[in-house]
């Protein structure tokens, strides 16, 4: 009787250690899993913004997305303590090398690196804040709201700016729906490929 006893003993301890693996395998499934989703929500929203040929309501959920995960951003504050940007900070990046030259002005087509803060009626908003850690912008792409790139045109690293723009009447959130918000914006740098 003992015999059996420790021969089904060792098979419900050999379940429990089989269970115990798939479960700590599925520990490790999970999460990746859930990444691997996240990324091609991203990667879909990105097409269709791109497929939508630029439209206002795109651009300001791009800008929303933007800002509010900030997934796409590269941050100065590492290298630099100083709030005002240096002429010789140089970023290594898969995009090219920020620079913060004083010398350099923005151009259509141009890959930079801002810093804003949005605010309607003096008031800061939910979603309108990159929080100092930078986000990536390509002049010219469409992705904001209408006439945001626009107004980066012309400017240098390490200068602050407003950027007025209105978000449009169809936009996802009411309280920001056909209100004009105003971006103080600073530009980092200038990603030169």
């Amino acid at each position: 009787m003992k015999k059996e006893n420790k021969k089904l003993a060792q098979e419900i301890r050999a379940k429990e250690r089989e269970a115990a693996a798939r479960k700590a395998k599925l520990k490790k499934i999970i999460p990746a899993t859930v990444i691997s989703a996240a990324a091609v929500v991203l990667v879909v929203g990105i097409i269709v913004t791109a497929g939508n040929g630029g439209s206002a309501s795109a651009d300001t959920e791009a800008l929303q997305t933007v800002s509010s995960t900030s997934i796409v951003s590269t941050s100065l504050e590492e290298v630099s303590t100083s709030s005002e940007p240096k002429s010789d900070i140089e970023i290594p990046s898969e995009s090219g090398v920020l620079q913060a030259n004083k010398d350099l002005v923005v151009k259509e087509g141009d890959l930079v690196d801002i810093d804003y803060v949005g605010k309607i009626d003096g008031v800061a908003f939910d979603g309108g804040d990159t929080k100092g850690a930078g986000a990536r912008l390509r002049i010219g792409s469409g992705q904001y709201i209408a006439g945001f790139e626009d107004q980066i045109i012309g400017h240098k690293p390490g200068e602050t700016f407003d950027v007025v723009v209105t978000f449009p009447e169809d936009y996802g959130t009411a309280e920001l729906a056909g209100k004009e918000a105003v971006f103080t914006t600073t530009l980092n740098g200038i990603y030169k490929e």
